[in-house]
């Protein structure tokens, strides 16, 4: 069976938050009228919350090619290169029975193994102006540590699957995201913002995964301690 035939649309989106305790703030969204409330916004809790993300995932200078950066920018209504939509969206068993993730990774979040939970996974898909480019934030290579987030072809591989880790989410409702290429099931390699980057710096600074951090200096909120740069939201709709 297809994956297409094991997920579903992008109009559910918001079992991404759902799925483990939050959901989105539609009005503090940034997709251009055109994309609407099918598009998403993923935004670092490093630099803002549900209500206020600030900025927000973003291919750099709209490049609509395989390799184009991913970066971080401040919310805007009319800015293409910030509409995304949820390509596939599934468990990690359903991309694993199409082939799209490892079996050990499917043993680790799959619930391949007693005790292992069966996380969500997604795709998150460029669509400026509401188009689907095909292409989807992940990356280039196997994941490792300082790998750089990019375009790339959605569906073809686990480089561009992202896995929720519930294990580590805080209750507020954000996120460590596991890349689906990942190998290092102790720490994983998990979408991160460059800790001495800020999103109006020139050069713009790029997403990359490296280890997961955290585990041990938990708080209330966050019991597993993982740093903000580490921790995702995200919102859905447009910003008003």
């Amino acid at each position: 069976m297809s994956i297409k035939s094991k997920v579903f649309a992008a109009a559910a989106t918001l079992t991404l938050v759902g799925g483990i305790g939050a959901a989105g703030t539609l009005s503090a969204s940034a997709a251009t009228p055109s994309c609407g409330h099918f598009c998403i916004e993923v935004f670092s809790h490093d630099f803002g919350t549900h209500a206020h993300p600030n900025f927000i995932l973003d291919t750099y200078r709209q490049g609509e090619k395989v390799g184009q950066p991913q970066i971080l920018f401040r919310v805007s209504n009319s800015d293409p290169a910030e509409d995304y939509t949820i390509s596939f969206q599934g468990l990690v068993s359903d991309f694993f029975a199409a082939g799209l993730v490892s079996a050990a990774v499917n043993l680790h979040y799959g619930g391949g193994a007693v005790g292992f939970p069966d996380d969500f996974a997604y795709e998150i898909q460029y669509a400026p102006f509401g188009v689907d480019s095909g292409l989807c934030a992940g990356t280039g290579t196997t994941a490792a540590a300082g790998v750089k987030v990019t375009l790339q072809p959605c569906g073809v591989t686990s480089k561009t699957v992202w896995i929720v880790d519930s294990a580590d989410s805080t209750f507020t409702g954000y996120v460590p995201l596991i890349n689906g290429s990942d190998t290092n099931f102790s720490q994983p390699f998990v979408l991160t913002y460059p800790a001495a980057g800020y999103p109006t710096d020139n050069p713009r600074p790029q997403l990359f995964v490296t280890n997961l951090t955290g585990f041990s200096n938990g708080t209330l909120n966050n019991p597993s301690g993982v740093n903000d740069n580490q921790l995702w939201g995200f919102d859905q709709g447009v910003l008003p």
